[in-house]
């Protein structure tokens, strides 16, 4: 019996196995995650610096850098390493003034960057640099306001805001800290915070408002609650109390979601607005998120892995010849007016949308 119901076991993972290959692995030319990716890190490292106001590396920077380096890993371009790595070698000298402040939920995920160099490289002056990103986003400060102070009580961090924004901000560092140092209170109190923004901000149809007082469902910003989801799930301890809760939410989101998919694969501006513009950086988001789902089996591979493989040859068409993904919204403050939405400015090679193609390369590599 129980050579029987190992057998059915290893059938059940062939097979599993097998309707991933065909639906996630095989990709005509010029859309395989290898020269996607190729393109996309090597434009990278010949770009200039994204600014966060004018003063410090931006997060899209940082997120783009982070998925040439992942991309680089997994391939194992030692070139492209060595290139990603001349790029930040001058943070530790000449451009140390533009390492950001340990201040704000969009400058602490900085940290996320080094990290990611010290599981690369072992260099320990990356872990040096970057942990303490992870550890200030739970120091309360001593010109904390009452608001802060009420969040720390709660053992959430002091940089809680509840912009949907801020659940891949704050889950990419803290998982990036717990994969660096295996302790498990990185990871614990970025699923609790999960669990906060889950409970507070997604609606009945499985989708996220802006903020409470913006009723629209932007695009980049669910973007954002679907990676910082599937960052979680991927590195979380099966036996973690939050995980069933965070789950529920991402498969919640990942059923709404396959129902606002446009003719061309992507997703619009506004997601429940088939009027609207279609936009790649919050597509690409979705994307990362479903590979990763279908790859781990949290969702059901007959049912989702097309709607993953048509999600990713319906962003392709949006790279240009210069590697430069077009269609990417612009920063995007909340604000209660749909039209604000709608008349947001395009940008062709920004970050914002650079990223998470990125990270797309590395899910379909992945095993």
């Amino acid at each position: 019996m129980f050579k029987y119901s190992f057998f059915l076991s290893l059938l059940f993972a062939f097979q599993l196995s097998s309707a991933q290959k065909s639906a996630l692995k095989k990709f005509p030319q010029g859309y395989t995650p290898q020269e996607v990716g190729k393109r996309l890190a090597y434009r990278f490292v010949e770009g200039k610096h994204m600014l966060h106001g004018g003063k410090w590396i931006s997060y899209p920077e940082t997120f783009n850098w982070m998925g040439a380096l992942k991309y680089a890993a997994i391939t194992r371009d030692t070139q492209l390493i060595k290139l990603l790595q001349n790029k930040f070698e001058p943070l530790f000298t000449t451009e140390k003034v533009l390492l950001p402040p340990m201040n704000h939920v969009d400058l602490n995920m900085f940290g996320s960057l080094p990290l990611e160099f010290y599981r690369v490289t072992s260099q320990q002056r990356y872990y040096d640099l970057g942990l303490p990103y992870a550890d200030t986003q739970w120091i309360l400060p001593q010109n904390a306001d009452a608001q802060q102070k009420a969040w720390d009580e709660k053992g959430l961090s002091w940089q809680t805001r509840l912009w949907i924004d801020d659940m891949y901000m704050i889950t990419i560092v803290q998982t990036q800290a717990y994969k660096a140092t295996k302790n498990r209170k990185y990871i614990d109190r970025a699923a609790k915070e999960m669990v906060l923004y889950l409970d507070s901000l997604q609606r009945p149809n499985g989708l996220f408002y802006h903020a409470p007082d913006v009723p629209f469902y932007w695009g980049r910003g669910n973007g954002w609650m679907a990676a910082g989801m599937t960052e979680l799930l991927t590195n979380l301890p099966k036996n973690s109390e939050y995980r069933t809760r965070i789950l529920k939410g991402y498969l919640t989101m990942m059923n709404s979601l396959k129902n606002y998919q446009n003719k061309g694969g992507i997703w619009n501006q506004l997601i429940d607005d088939p009027a609207c513009w279609a936009e790649t950086s919050g597509s690409a988001m979705f994307t990362f998120a479903l590979i990763t789902g279908v790859k781990h089996g949290w969702l059901n591979v007959k049912e989702f892995g097309p709607i993953a493989r048509k999600a990713w040859l319906g962003l392709i068409p949006y790279i240009n010849a210069q590697g430069a993904v077009t269609e990417v919204c612009v920063g995007t403050n909340k604000k209660n007016d749909k039209q604000y939405y709608y008349d947001r400015p395009r940008n062709v090679g920004d970050y914002h949308g650079q990223a998470p193609y990125l990270w797309c390369t590395r899910a379909l590599l992945e095993d």
